[in-house]
């Protein structure tokens, strides 16, 4: 099945690319298409803050508190009943592994939005837009339902934006740099496998970041398979708004990006 049929057949509209790393060879479908980030930009945001860590600008033992004013409901301490703290590097763990929005928004303070701008512009992803945290996101939602207006979060010309052949740009930077190594090991951990890891076999290690919004649902990552070749791929669709529990738009993600990379090792 090509790869857009495998998204028509759920109903969606697919962007994506794929990319071996270290090698000119890629597939792509819209590939430079813009797309809405949602908590893809977690990625940047944790590389930067590696980057930092590095430099030694940053001390990753540093801890931020959480307290009722800074969660805004979801996963990992953004849906905390009470307050906590812990470590820089245990907030870009958590904004990785299970997407807390409230540890993002803590680490974005410390590392700085224009930082990360500043990243992308350094790794030439001219087309990669970052709005703010995902609070200031969250403040676009709730202006824009009041006014009874379509919400710029779900716009990519006016929220944090990309193109799946950017994000693969990104990751290949963050797997040939030394200092990416602790964000590689922060997606390593992540807790979704319902969309690009369902899609290869077991013995294929995929390490991976997802993001999803009404009708938005996406995935970037590295597929790693025995053989040492490494996969840096990006999965964007839209559609299938009417509920955020959608297995067989998931299930898509998973085998587009599987298929991609056939494509690239046959």
């Amino acid at each position: 099945m090509s790869l857009s049929a495998i998204f028509e057949a759920v109903g969606v509209r697919g962007f994506l690319h794929a990319h071996r790393l270290g090698s000119p060879d890629s597939v792509g479908l819209d590939e430079d298409s813009p797309v809405v980030l949602a908590s893809v930009v977690k990625v940047p945001l944790a590389y930067e803050f590696a980057r930092q860590v590095a430099a030694g600008l940053l001390d990753p033992a540093d801890r931020v508190h959480v307290s009722a004013a800074d969660r805004l409901g979801g996963t990992g301490s953004a849906g905390f009943a009470d307050d906590v703290s812990y470590s820089l590097r245990d907030a870009a763990l958590l904004a990785l592994s299970v997407s807390d929005n409230t540890a993002a928004d803590l680490l974005f303070d410390r590392v700085g939005v224009d930082n990360v701008r500043s990243l992308l512009a350094e790794l030439g992803l001219t087309r990669t837009t970052v709005l703010g945290a995902p609070r200031d996101v969250l403040r676009t939602i709730i202006e824009d339902t009041g006014a009874g207006r379509p919400l710029r979060a779900l716009d990519p010309l006016r929220t944090s934006a990309t193109t799946p052949r950017e994000m693969t740009a990104l990751l290949s930077a963050l797997w040939a740099d030394e200092a990416g190594a602790p964000v590689r090991e922060w997606m390593s951990a992540q807790v979704s496998w319902h969309r690009l890891t369902a899609g290869f076999p077991p013995e294929v290690a995929v390490a991976g970041k997802t993001g999803t919004m009404p009708g938005i649902r996406n995935e970037i990552g590295v597929a790693t398979y025995p053989d040492g070749a490494e996969y840096a791929v990006a999965v964007f669709t839209t559609g299938g708004g009417e509920t955020l529990r959608r297995p067989d738009i998931d299930r898509a993600i998973g085998e587009a990006a599987r298929t991609a990379v056939e494509q690239l090792r046959s």
